[in-house]
């Protein structure tokens, strides 16, 4: 049997992005029974839930057009409606342009530390981790109100611990007319990349599921290879070995390298020093509408469990059951929850921010693990980083994606890192 000169492992959106422009002359193969990766739809009780939020923040035109072709009439097109709930109050995201209805202290705190940091500025120098970024870039109140105790609940590790090369594009630096307009209530400009966005109508798995159905080559599933010879460019399955030319990989970094057959030790230790979160969270379901017309919450303060609370059935009203609603809960904590302690706990939370009135309102709560959430931009990355993919080109591996690339990153972005492989593995010679 003459095997396809590319292979790609992974079916998730940029394995299937990466097949797609290549057309051909490829083959896949996923570990998983479907396709996704991710960007999948759980079915629970009549309830649907994504992993977490999974939103098309689409602002390249070649991708939003695939994306509207994938799923013709099956898009929703959204306006952001998301708040901060710190200190008893909501108010409008992002928290450093909105400090209007904060406790007056509070905001006082935010503005002359914005003030102060813009004064210095000029003597401040270059941040080296993120929590001089913030410290930098909005001040002492903005950063101690919100920025450090939020972060640390997303990464699960200190900003301290962080670069700041991860945020030039998800973290809104407001300008101060921004930031005196939000603290009296007359910012009418809503700042992020994220302030709109498409969503399938019955969830994610819909664009999974449309692209997977597109392909020139169906992936071959639950189908992952237990070696790589890098020096021969042989997969080794179970069933057999698989040749290739290019091997185009959106498996995470660290286990593609836990793949390769012997590789150098200097290769060894920078996956070894690679870092990356995982999260537990809460799909639960609702026996009434949330109480709260949002699509997510930001919740920065350390005595609640949660960083972030979503609401599937705001995205689209298919989510759940009509006159019912679905929420995901993002968990602080990176440990296995405890239900009887954390459902509670986490019930009193989302009473106090309105989003249920009572206890009952809580039809089922169903914890789930994503094993690679965050990856950690901490002071040894870049290197590391760098080490590995130098050596994986020499052998014709491409490895992209969110983890694959070893990055923060969208949706869209994993579409494109699969337009860019391809690219590459065309142009790179055998």
């Amino acid at each position: 049997m003459t095997r396809a000169p590319i292979q790609i492992l992974g079916a998730g959106l940029t394995g299937m992005s990466a097949a797609h422009h290549l057309g051909g002359d490829c083959e896949i193969h996923e570990r998983l029974a479907a396709p996704g990766g991710h960007a999948i739809t759980l079915q629970e009780r009549g309830y649907r839930f994504d992993r977490t939020g999974h939103l098309l923040h689409l602002r390249d035109p070649d991708i939003r057009r695939w994306v509207e072709q994938l799923l013709p009439g099956r898009l929703i097109e959204v306006q952001r409606r998301s708040m901060v709930f710190s200190q008893g109050v909501y108010t409008r995201y992002p928290y450093q342009a909105n400090t209007y209805g904060l406790p007056p202290t509070t905001a006082h705190e935010c503005l002359m530390g914005f003030l102060q940091a813009r004064e210095r500025a000029a003597r401040t120098p270059e941040p080296a981790d993120f929590e001089q970024f913030c410290l930098k870039h909005f001040g002492d109140g903005f950063s101690r109100h919100f920025m450090i105790p939020y972060n640390q609940k997303l990464w699960g590790v200190h900003p301290r611990e962080i670069s700041p090369d991860w945020c030039s594009r998800f973290v809104p630096l407001p300008q101060l007319d921004d930031v005196i307009a939000g603290a009296v209530g007359l910012n009418d400009r809503e700042l992020g990349y994220n302030r709109n966005f498409l969503y399938p109508r019955s969830g994610i798995a819909e664009l999974s599921e449309a692209l997977c159905a597109s392909l020139p080559v169906a992936p071959r599933f639950e189908h992952a290879p237990r070696a790589i010879d890098h020096g021969r460019r042989v997969l080794h399955f179970d069933d057999g070995d698989v040749p290739y030319q290019r091997l185009i990989s959106s498996a995470p970094l660290d286990r593609l390298v836990d793949l390769l057959q012997a590789p150098p030790a200097e290769v060894s230790r920078a996956a070894a020093s690679l870092r990356c979160t995982p999260l537990w969270y809460l799909d639960v379901a609702l026996e009434r509408p949330s109480g709260i017309d949002m699509h997510w919450v930001y919740v920065p303060e350390a005595r609640f469990p949660f960083y972030r609370v979503g609401c599937y059935s705001n995205f689209s009203a298919e989510m759940a059951p009509p006159g019912k609603a679905c929420l995901y809960v993002e968990l602080a904590s990176r440990q296995q929850p405890d239900m009887d302690t954390l459902l509670p706990q986490v019930t009193a939370g989302l009473i106090e921010m309105g989003i249920i009135e009572a206890p009952g309102d809580i039809a089922f709560a169903t914890p789930r693990r994503i094993d690679h959430a965050y990856v950690i931009y901490d002071h040894s990355y870049q290197a590391s980083v760098a080490i590995i993919e130098a050596f994986l080109e020499q052998h014709g591996i491409i490895s992209t994606g969110r983890y694959g690339g070893w990055n923060y990153s969208s949706m869209e972005d994993a579409l494109i890192f699969g337009r860019q492989a391809a690219a590459r593995a065309r142009e790179q010679k055998p």
